[in-house]
């Protein structure tokens, strides 16, 4: 199955959903137009009870060359049709409306909705990443990349500070020295690199990146079931924000409770027992457990 796009790439076959960052002429740089269609591709993934795990990757020699600078003042441009977005309302104090939509950062934006996923996102570095390029990787689960795949955090050497809401995830990803260290020169890290510091779990070749991607993908999606899978991901993200280890047992104990007693879990071990691939019933779309989400998100302001 394939899905109309401009700026990005979307396929599903064999129940795992590729999405490719699809403007190789400027190393798939970011502009508001692609942002809004991966917003709009991981909610069409999340909705499709046939997709198990998501690929994200790059197009041409790229992975994301950050944001799309390249048009002046068109880089700001959201809609992608040449009309300017309102600018940033100010107060009367002349001080800037921080709780409007348009003071947003678009990067914070996306690296929410990883984070809010309910399948698997895997991130599949085919080359350089920086900026937002980097930082949107973060919220992914599984990142791996070729061995000609770079990736910068360089926010400071562009006069800005932290997006993507990398001051969140990069300390959790690398621990908060080395995100330090990371950011505040902005250096680019070489693919040996990005696997010594714990960015990526595995560097291949160039022509293996896609593969060995799916192979992960089709290992989740052919053994697992999808409504476990939906939650683990949720449980382990968020529990990163937990103040005690009290709040994971709450939450594991539904878990255990309502999936223990569900067709998935009778399958799960009938499946071993038959030493046979399983064949879970169970639907993200229709079978969450009634303590999902456990969760209330804060809104923007």
């Amino acid at each position: 199955m394939t899905q109309p796009f401009e700026h990005i790439l979307y396929e599903v076959v064999d129940g795992v959903a590729t999405l490719t960052l699809n403007r190789p002429d400027v190393f798939n740089a970011m502009g508001a137009a692609m942002l809004d269609e991966i917003l709009t591709a991981l909610d069409l993934v999340d909705a499709d009870d046939g997709v198990g795990a998501v690929i994200i990757t790059g197009a041409g020699k790229g992975f994301c060359g950050g944001a799309d600078l390249s048009r002046g003042k068109a880089a700001f441009d959201k809609e992608g049709d040449g009309k300017q977005t309102p600018s940033v309302p100010v107060l009367a104090d002349g001080s800037i409306d921080y709780s409007t939509e348009a003071a947003r950062d678009g990067g914070g934006r996306l690296a929410l909705r990883i984070f809010a996923s309910l399948k698997p996102v895997i991130g599949a570095i085919n080359g350089a990443g920086v900026g937002i390029g980097a930082s949107m990787l973060l919220p992914m689960d599984i990142r791996i990349c070729s061995d000609k795949g770079r990736l910068g955090f360089v926010y400071a050497r562009r006069g800005i500070v932290f997006e993507c809401c990398s001051s969140w995830f990069l300390p959790r990803v690398v621990g908060i020295a080395k995100a330090l260290e990371l950011s505040l020169s902005g250096r680019i890290l070489s693919a040996a690199e990005l696997k010594e510091v714990g960015l990526v779990s595995e560097v291949t070749s160039a022509e293996d990146l896609l593969p060995r991607a799916r192979e992960i993908a089709l290992e989740i999606v052919r053994n697992t079931a999808p409504v476990s899978v939906a939650l683990m991901r949720q449980m382990a993200w968020r529990s990163l924000g937990m103040a005690h280890p009290m709040e994971a047992h709450r939450i594991e104990s539904r878990g255990i409770r309502t999936r223990a007693a569900s067709p998935d879990a009778k399958e799960g071990v009938t499946s071993f027992v038959e030493k046979r691939a399983p064949q879970f019933p169970c639907r993200v779309s229709t079978d969450m457990p009634d303590y999902f989400p456990w969760w209330e998100d804060p809104a923007y302001f």
